[in-house]
């Protein structure tokens, strides 16, 4: 596959953004610019640091990666399964290395310590926001909207590396996939996707679009294929 680099005013392609880079790929040339994730400046060039799909926001060029594993940062949405409860909280696995830990205090009304498992029992699954990390672990929390306890539905994973393809640029994807299915969609950046619906053909229509964007995240375009197939399987 040819590389194309991100297009630049008076370029003939304006309207392209995003494109597949390999690490010393030049992205972009000019002192304007600003590198962020998975790009370091080189000279004047923008230049990949990694494997993926550069994508240019304003002035700030950044690489997404397609292959890796999740590394945790503050602020990122993961979604968890409970796998124990303390007298401070509830350990839960977030498919890291490291668990996560949620503290008492985040849940929305009073809990009696004897009772934890009330609000959340082992097994129970979450979506919540990194908040921080520690050697301890990772400490989580539901300061955010759409977070909190995972009730009915399933869930399911994917490539940690493939979740911004699925959310899509300001969530236009995850946006498509909930108005043609009508589902509830939670995307984890840790990789599990949570569905939920009355309707399970909705539900496993839905699975069956994440599943289709993160096994092709190199196809320009991805969007309006996936629109054109969501208008096929009507």
């Amino acid at each position: 596959m040819a590389i194309k680099k991100i297009s630049v005013a008076g370029s003939e392609e304006p309207h392209k953004k995003r494109y597949v880079v390999v690490p010393g790929e030049t992205i972009v040339s000019g002192e304007d610019y600003l590198p962020s994730d998975g790009t370091r400046r080189q000279g004047v060039d923008i230049v990949a640091a990694r494997y993926g799909l550069a994508e240019e926001a304003g002035m700030v060029i950044r690489v997404i990666s397609l292959t890796g594993a999740f590394v945790p940062r503050r602020g990122n949405q993961v979604i968890g399964r409970v796998s124990n409860i303390t007298l401070n909280g509830w350990v839960i696995d977030i498919d890291w290395a490291s668990n996560g830990f949620l503290p008492i205090d985040e849940s929305p009304h009073f809990i009696n310590k004897n009772e934890m498992d009330q609000f959340l029992a082992i097994g129970d699954m979450i979506v919540a926001k990194i908040m921080g990390i520690t050697a301890r672990g990772i400490d989580l929390g539901f300061d955010g909207p759409g977070l909190g306890k995972l009730e009915g539905g399933f869930a399911f994973k994917v490539s940690s590396n493939r979740t911004p393809r699925v959310i899509g640029r300001e969530g236009s994807m995850i946006n498509l996939i909930k108005e043609n299915t009508k589902c509830d969609v939670a995307v984890g950046q840790n990789g599990w996707i949570w569905v939920y619906s009355e309707n399970m053909d909705d539900m496993l229509k839905a699975r069956k679009a994440v599943e289709m964007i993160t096994e092709k995240p190199f196809v320009e375009g991805l969007t309006e294929k996936m629109e054109q197939w969501f208008q096929e399987t009507k």
